[in-house]
């Protein structure tokens, strides 16, 4: 909602009712640049691991895979969470980001107990400020193996 003062009258304007020009000072009309971060997996189950818009990053959720989409670290939660990361990692730095960016981290798990057990790995991430997000317990994730998935949104301050 904006506030316009004219004379003696006060205007407000909703971002639909604005004109074009001031809706070009103060948004953005960038195109979505998509990120794959395994091109041949991602097409094949079709999806796009990343897609930034102006200052704002949409990361699917990471899982303990190697390049031919096989799990890893099958049965250690916390080596799960950890290769997860390290994707994670692998994508917020080809946005020149960094886990500081991040404002909400949703986690997926097939093991809540375990994953409390194992959580605090998590300050290792976070160093300054920790995201909102949800802790989510799911019945099953894409395959039996992962115990674990962790997806992102992200804020960049500098577009």
């Amino acid at each position: 909602m904006k506030k316009i003062l004219l004379g003696s009258f006060i205007l407000f304007l909703s971002c639909g009712q604005q004109n074009k020009s001031e809706k070009s000072s103060i948004g953005c009309n960038q195109e979505p640049e998509y990120f794959l971060l395994r091109p041949e997996v991602e097409k094949a189950f079709g999806y796009s691991h990343a897609v930034k818009i102006c200052n704002q990053i949409k990361i699917s959720g990471a899982v303990s895979m190697d390049d031919n989409a096989n799990p890893t670290a099958i049965g250690d939660m916390e080596q799960q969470m950890i290769n997860c990361y390290a994707d994670l990692k692998k994508i917020l730095e080809h946005y020149n980001a960094s886990f500081d960016d991040v404002v909400v981290e949703n986690i997926f798990t097939t093991d809540m107990n375990n994953f409390l057990e194992v959580a605090s790995y998590r300050n290792k991430i976070y160093t300054k400020h920790f995201p909102t997000g949800s802790w989510l317990g799911v019945k099953e994730l894409a395959f039996p193996e992962f115990m674990i998935e962790i997806e992102l949104e992200v804020h960049l301050s500098n577009n």
